[in-house]
């Protein structure tokens, strides 16, 4: 009994075709977005209540102070635990810092470029999860009388 994609007697020729289809699909779309990011020295990354509706604002920079604290503090004496959990704090400030001023966005496109991506994307899906169902080859067939 011969095996096609999955283990099943599905079609093997679909498995390819919608696994192409999803890769080209996926690819386009993921190629057309714009990714940016707005982290700055100056830019509000956290904001500390001061009473009211007053905040401090924490800049990208000011994290950096504690770091270098921080920093100096590890190399002086490196089992010092304060030291690593400044160092090891403010530089998991920073890195959340990046990524939450991440923006993401679409570029400019035709109609036509998006429908094309999403029939690549979404009808490989459908190829591909068909061709690993069970393929019933007398469903197809009707006998001539």
């Amino acid at each position: 009994m011969n095996r096609g994609a999955g283990g099943t007697q599905g079609g093997t020729g679909q498995f390819f075709i919608g696994l192409l289809m999803m890769i080209g699909g996926g690819y386009l779309l993921l190629n057309s977005i714009h990714v940016q990011s707005q982290f700055g020295f100056g830019m509000h990354l956290y904001r500390i209540p001061m009473g009211g509706e007053r905040f401090m604002p924490i800049t990208s920079g000011l994290v950096l102070v504690p770091f270098m604290f921080g920093i100096g503090m590890v190399f002086y004496n490196s089992k010092n635990i304060i030291g690593w959990i400044l160092s090891i704090g403010s530089l998991a400030a920073m890195i959340f810092g990046v990524i939450s001023s991440i923006h993401f966005s679409m570029r400019h496109m035709s109609a036509f470029d998006l429908i094309l991506i999403l029939v690549l994307l979404v009808g490989g899906i459908g190829l591909f999860l068909n061709s690993l169902r069970a393929f019933d080859h007398t469903e197809n067939s009707e006998e001539k009388v």
